[in-house]
């Protein structure tokens, strides 16, 4: 077997979810790799916590690039990726997703002598307005090792010229992370209780993309939506909330509705528990799409599109947009759902089939 050096980048929450069932079957099988950390997300709490919790390894980089403009932002990310790459002779880079972390790796990569692997290939929204959509495609474009989480990603990519030596079908990582995660987090989080939650009888909510948050019309929009899904049921919902949704909300002058209880952000295993256990998620994270697919619990999109089709194809999920009585008629026609559909994101051994491809 030749001996290969890996690099794994990552930057965001999802990619240290996604990428922590590699991280594992590496250290098992002792495959020596250099994981670099861009700082995409830069808060504390947003970070070293998930690391902790999920008992990762410290990066051996932290680039600390936190927050700027798209362009900015990128191209010190490329920067620092660059430099890593060549000093530690690697010659597999592997990226996960569709953030800036991720074409920061694929543009660094394909200017150097390593290979990339793509986490998550095929994936489309059909929306170039969203910049993660552009990301998505020039990753798939320049890379080496296409990882589709399902056989309609891979026909995507096919659709678009990229060659059939490139792509393998692996199903989804973060298929691998819920199954070895939603028993520690039965046992470990105490999510509930801190928040006098009762399973069965909540809505999990979460609004992050731009296109959402900084639209003051849109972001009002699905506040008023979930306010009036909350009256309906007569349900509380809870909202983790991100520092910078919480910004735009204070910019825009925005109240969150009584119905609405906002939180911090919370770690991977206190948000799982929360997915597991509530009556509906109304999100626009194509991450919680997957996820409450794998935990059999209803979701509602409040976006135009997704690139998640699979999640409503087997009935998991609608795609409503921003209007209320949209969110609303959403909401109750998946909660009229059976929720016995079967999740098409492989059967949680895509890290090892991954690594076993790369090998």
């Amino acid at each position: 077997m030749t001996e290969h050096k890996f690099a794994i980048v990552l930057g965001t929450r999802p990619e240290i979810v996604k990428l922590a069932p590699i991280l594992r079957v590496c250290d098992e099988r002792c495959i020596s790799y250099s994981l670099i950390h861009t700082g995409q997300h830069y808060s504390d709490e947003l970070d070293s916590v998930f690391f902790e919790r999920l008992n990762l390894p410290k990066p051996d980089y932290h680039l600390d690039i936190g927050s700027d403009s798209h362009g900015k932002q990128t191209s010190k990310m490329l920067t620092g990726i660059e430099d890593i790459v060549q000093t530690e002779n690697v010659d597999i880079v592997l990226v996960q997703g569709d953030t800036n972390t991720v074409l920061a790796g694929a543009i660094a990569t394909s200017k150097l002598d390593a290979k990339l692997g793509h986490i998550e290939a095929g994936l489309r929204s059909f929306n170039r307005d969203m910049p993660e959509e552009i990301n998505r495609i020039v990753t798939d474009h320049v890379g080496d090792f296409l990882f589709a989480p399902t056989e309609e990603s891979a026909t995507l990519l096919r659709n678009e010229g990229i060659d059939e030596s490139r792509i393998y079908v692996t199903g989804n990582t973060i298929v691998d992370a819920v199954q070895a995660n939603r028993e520690i987090a039965i046992e470990k989080s105490a999510v509930l209780k801190e928040h006098n939650l009762t399973p069965g009888e909540f809505i999990l909510m979460t609004a992050h993309r731009a296109e959402n948050v900084d639209d003051p019309d849109r972001l009002a929009s699905i506040l008023s939506g979930i306010d009036r899904v909350a009256r309906e049921l007569d349900y509380p919902v809870i909202y983790p909330i991100h520092p910078r949704t919480q910004n735009r909300l204070n910019e825009f002058n925005l109240t969150v509705p009584d119905t609405t209880r906002l939180v911090d952000p919370l770690d991977f295993l206190d948000f799982l528990r929360l997915e597991d256990t509530a009556s509906l998620v109304i999100t626009d994270s194509g991450g919680v799409q997957e996820e409450t697919c794998i935990l059999q619990t209803p979701c509602v999109t409040v976006r135009d599109s997704t690139e998640r089709p699979e999640t409503v194809s087997v009935g998991a999920n609608v795609v409503v947009g921003t209007d209320p009585e949209d969110i609303v008629n959403g909401a109750i026609e998946q909660l009229h759902k059976s929720t016995d559909w079967e999740a098409p994101f492989g059967d949680g051994t895509a890290a090892e089939q991954i690594l076993d491809i790369l090998l």
